[in-house]
């Protein structure tokens, strides 16, 4: 069983799914799938399906893997992504429309394997997101922290309205149905920060 460095992972994109990582950094490691299995007590037959993305691990699964490769949950899911920060200058944000008088503008970069996003969004008087019956467009397991800074919203979600002025947040889950409305007499500004879960940053 032999040491492992970062120029093992060259092969290791940030688009390769978590069970290709793991297969990646086993073999590295010269382990076979029950000497990984005797290291971070997952069985081998379940061991095997994560590496071919049959089944995703819960959270402490994936973590006790990442135990028996000598490595963190984070450091694992980080391999391949190359540099360590990306730049997005404002001219280069990606801009969107939703429904009439909602615009946005994504604040982090567009690549694969990205396991947030920030976004800055606009409504004008009267405008919403979206209907709150409307389906959610963030997978499950997502989570939304929403700051405002300009105006006032009124977030409707859980057949419950939470109005929401500058300077105040609001975290909730993303992957239930919801909206957010303008419900001030001049423009409204807020940032979205979106988190996905495990099974999207695979």
């Amino acid at each position: 069983m032999g040491n492992i460095n970062k120029s093992d992972f060259t092969g290791v994109s940030s688009s390769t799914g978590l069970g290709g990582r793991i297969r990646t950094v086993r073999e590295a490691m010269g382990l076979s799938l029950r000497d990984l299995s005797g290291r971070c007590d997952v069985s081998a037959p379940m061991l095997s399906q994560v590496e071919r993305d049959e089944t995703s691990p819960t959270l402490a699964v994936a973590d006790r893997i990442a135990i028996g490769l000598g490595l963190s949950l984070s450091q694992l899911l980080r391999l391949g992504e190359g540099a360590p920060l990306t730049v997005v200058r404002k001219k280069e944000r990606q801009k969107g429309r939703g429904k009439a008088g909602h615009s946005f503008e994504s604040l982090t970069p567009q690549a694969a394997g990205q396991r947030y996003i920030v976004s800055v969004h606009r409504l004008k008087s009267g405008a919403s997101t979206g209907g709150e019956d409307d389906p959610p467009i963030h997978g499950p397991g997502s989570r939304e922290t929403l700051i405002v800074k300009k105006g006032s919203v009124a977030l409707g979600i859980d057949e419950e309205e939470h109005v929401l002025k500058s300077g105040d947040s609001v975290t909730f889950e993303a992957d239930l149905p919801h909206s957010i409305k303008n419900t001030g007499s001049g423009e409204a500004e807020f940032i979205a920060v979106v988190s996905a879960g495990l099974r999207q940053i695979q």
